[in-house]
């Protein structure tokens, strides 16, 4: 029987999550589009509701903004822990910011055949003026 491959699916996961923080930056929908699966869903809450985007919202809310690099902002990327349940399932935690807001992201990864893709991603938001 062989070894699962911990170290390559680690990197598997490290350059989807690498892709994600590109894309928020830069507002590339492409990039979005190969590390957010289809089905994927977005929540937060503000303690009273639950917001819920499907994938198709959250991409057309980055396309309707600018984004942090044509902006100018500072990149504010960090991937905090990234904890494997099993061969096909992931969190990651990560930090990311389109200032003045910064994010705490918990992102659910799925392994789909050989490829890992964002199948859910939970968010707090703090806001620095």
């Amino acid at each position: 029987m062989s070894r699962p491959d911990h170290e390559g699916d680690l990197r598997a996961i490290t350059g989807v999550l690498e892709e994600y923080f590109d894309g928020l930056y830069e507002g590339d929908l492409d990039a979005f589009a190969r590390v957010f699966h289809e089905h994927a869903h977005l929540y937060a809450t503000d303690g009273q509701s639950v917001t819920d985007w499907p994938r198709a919202e959250y991409f057309e809310r980055i396309a309707a903004r600018p984004s942090p690099a044509s902006e100018g902002l500072p990149r504010h990327d960090r991937i905090v822990s990234i904890h494997r349940a099993g061969p096909d399932t992931a969190l990651a935690t990560v930090n990311c910011a389109i200032p003045p807001r910064y994010f705490t992201d918990y992102l659910t990864l799925l392994r789909i055949g050989s490829d890992w893709r964002i199948i859910s991603k939970t968010f707090h938001t703090d806001v620095h003026e």
